[in-house]
C-alpha cells in the first residue's frame, strides 16, 4: 500500500476513534446521564469535537490530500476515499475550530433545555437555547457558502446535491398528488384500530420488539437496543450499531413501528464494511439513502399483509386479550389506517410527508431569515391547521416534540420524505429480481431481502451518490410515481377504491 495513503487511513481511523468516543458519550447522554452530569458531558464532548475537527483541518493533511490525489498509485477505491474525504476536508476547512467548540456546546446547551421544555410542556423555556442553534447554522451557510439558497449549503450535508428549489418542486409534487388522493380516502368509512390503544405490558412489548429485531437479521452481537425519549440508531463501528426504542402501554404502534424502524437504520450501519472503517465508503451514502432502509422495513415490509401473516399470531399469543378476537384482516387494515395525527412519529404512512412538508418550509424561512424563532409555535400550529386540520393543543404535541433541532439537524427533515420514496423504488426493484419475496416475508424469512440490500446499498457506502446509486440499483433517478403506486395500490385495497 501507498506509504502517504497508509498515512491518510490512520489519521482517518485517529479521527473516527474520536468521534466514535463523541458518540459514546451522546448515546449514553439520551440513555443513562444522571441530571447533574450534563454541564461536564457538554464540555468533554466539547472537547473532543475541538480534536476532531483540529486533526481533520490540520493544514498538512489538506497537503498531504492533494499530494495523493496527484498519485497515479492508488486503487479505484482508495481514490475514490481521497476524492471524498478532499471535498469534506475543504468543506470543515471553512469552519474555524472555535465555531466548532461553541457549535457543540450550543447543541449541548439546546439539548437539555429541550428536555426541561418538554417536562414542563413549554417552548418558552427552550427558545433561548434555539436562538443559539438557528444564528449558528445561518453563520454555517454563510461559511460553507451557496450560490441560489442558504438551505442549499444545509442540506448538502445531509443529503449531496440536494438543492431547495429542487425540494420545493417535489413537494409541491406531493402535495398535488398526495392530497388529492388522501382526499378520496377520507371519503371512504373509517378502519378501526381502537385496539391498538388498550393497555400492553411494557415488559411484553419490549420482549415482542427485540424478537422483530432478530428476525430482521440485526446482529445483537453488534449491537443493542435501549429505551429513549426519541427513538434512535447510533454508531461507533459496523460491529456496535445501538438503537433505541420507546414504550407506550397504551399505544401498541410506538414499540413496534420504532423497534422496525430503527431496525432498518442499524442493518444499514452494520452491512458497512469494517475494512472502511473511518473511511468515506465506510460511511452511509447519505440520510436520505439511510432513511430509505428505515421505511423500506417499516413500511413496505413491517407494515404489509405478509409481514403479519408471519407474526400476528406470535403477537396474539403475547396479547391475547386484547388481539384474539381481532382477525389478521382487521388487525392489517387498522394498523395502516389514515389518519391525520399531530406527532410526526406517530403519523400514518401518507399524512407523514405532509409533516416534513411543514419542517421543510419552516427551515427554510428559517435560514432565509424570512421567520424568527420566536413565531415558530404561532408558524407551527398555523400550519397543522392549514395542511391537516388539526388543532395544536400544547407545545409537547406540537412545536416541541421533535429532538432535530436541539442536535442542530436544520436540513435534515426532508431526508424523511426522500427515504419513503428511494424506498417504494428499491422495494419495487427488489420484488422483480426476488420473484417469491412476498412469499418469503409471509413465512417469516427476510433473508434474502437483507442480502439483496447488502449487495446493492450497504456494502457501498459513500462510494455513489444517492442519484448514481438510485440509477445503478433501478435504472432511472428517483421517481415519485412509484411511491404513489405502491400507496394506490396497498391503501386503495384497504379502504375498497
Amino acid at each position: 500500500m501507498n506509504k502517504q495513503y497508509e498515512s491518510y487511513k490512520n489519521r482517518m481511523r485517529k479521527i473516527a476513534d474520536i468521534n466514535g468516543a463523541i458518540s459514546v458519550m451522546a448515546w449514553d447522554k439520551e440513555v443513562n446521564l444522571p441530571k447533574n452530569g450534563a454541564a461536564a458531558r457538554s464540555q468533554q464532548m466539547a472537547t473532543l469535537s475541538g480534536m476532531a475537527h483540529e486533526l481533520f483541518t490540520a493544514a498538512e493533511f489538506g497537503k498531504e490530500l492533494e499530494g495523493l490525489m496527484a498519485s497515479d498509485e492508488l486503487t479505484t477505491a482508495e481514490y475514490k476515499n481521497v476524492t471524498l474525504t478532499l471535498k469534506d476536508y475543504n468543506r470543515s476547512t471553512k469552519l474555524p475550530t472555535e465555531y466548532v467548540i461553541r457549535r457543540s456546546e450550543a447543541v449541548s446547551e439546546a439539548y437539555h433545555a429541550w428536555m426541561k421544555a418538554r417536562e414542563a410542556n413549554d417552548f418558552g423555556i427552550y427558545k433561548d437555547a434555539l436562538k443559539k442553534i438557528i444564528a449558528i447554522a445561518r453563520e454555517a451557510a454563510e461559511l460553507f457558502g451557496y450560490e441560489d439558497h442558504p438551505y442549499d449549503a444545509l442540506l448538502d450535508m445531509y443529503e449531496p446535491n440536494a438543492k431547495t428549489a429542487d425540494l420545493t418542486i417535489l413537494f409541491k409534487d406531493v402535495r398535488e398528488q398526495l392530497v388529492n388522493f388522501v382526499k378520496v380516502l377520507k371519503e371512504k368509512p373509517q378502519v378501526e384500530n381502537s385496539f391498538l390503544s388498550k393497555f400492553y405490558e411494557k415488559d411484553k412489548q419490549w420482549d415482542f420488539g427485540l424478537g422483530l429485531l432478530k428476525n430482521m437479521g440485526y446482529d445483537f452481537d453488534a449491537g443493542r437496543q435501549d429505551i429513549s425519549t426519541h427513538p434512535f440508531t447510533i454508531t461507533f463501528a459496523p460491529t456496535d450499531v445501538r438503537v433505541t426504542t420507546r414504550v407506550d402501554e397504551n399505544d401498541l404502534s410506538n414499540m413496534i413501528w420504532s423497534c422496525i424502524h430503527e431496525g432498518g437504520h442499524g442493518l444499514y450501519e452494520q452491512g458497512l464494511k469494517w475494512e472502511n472503517y473511518g473511511l468515506p465508503i465506510g460511511e452511509a451514502c447519505s440520510l436520505g439513502i439511510h432513511e430509505s432502509q428505515a421505511r423500506m422495513w417499516e413500511n413496505n415490509v413491517g407494515r404489509s399483509h405478509a409481514y403479519w401473516q408471519a407474526h400476528y399470531s406470535g403477537l396474539q399469543q403475547v396479547f391475547p386479550n386484547n388481539l384474539s378476537h381481532i382477525s389478521l384482516k382487521d388487525f392489517y387494515n387498522g394498523m395502516n389506517q389514515i389518519a391525520p395525527n399531530a406527532i410526526r412519529t406517530e403519523a400514518d404512512e401518507l399524512h407523514y410527508h405532509f409533516h416534513v412538508l411543514i419542517r421543510f418550509e419552516i427551515e427554510k424561512e428559517l435560514m432565509a431569515g424570512t421567520l424568527e424563532v420566536d413565531d415558530l409555535s404561532k408558524v407551527w400550529n398555523q400550519k397543522y391547521a392549514e395542511y391537516m386540520g388539526i388543532e395544536i393543543k400544547n407545545d409537547n404535541e406540537g412545536i416541541l416534540q421533535d429532538i432535530h433541532w436541539s442536535h442542530g439537524s436544520i436540513g435534515y427533515f426532508p431526508t424523511y420524505s426522500l427515504g419513503s420514496f428511494y424506498a417504494a423504488q428499491f422495494f419495487a426493484k427488489a420484488q422483480d429480481e426476488i420473484p417469491n419475496l412476498v412469499n418469503e416475508i409471509s413465512e417469516g424469512d427476510s433473508s434474502n431481502l437483507l442480502a439483496w440490500l447488502r449487495q446493492n446499498i450497504h456494502q457501498h457506502g459513500r462510494y455513489f451518490t444517492p442519484e448514481e446509486l438510485c440509477i445503478k440499483i433501478t435504472g432511472e433517478k428517483l421517481n415519485f410515481k412509484y411511491f404513489m403506486d405502491y400507496a394506490k395500490q396497498k391503501f386503495g385495497s384497504i379502504y375498497g377504491i
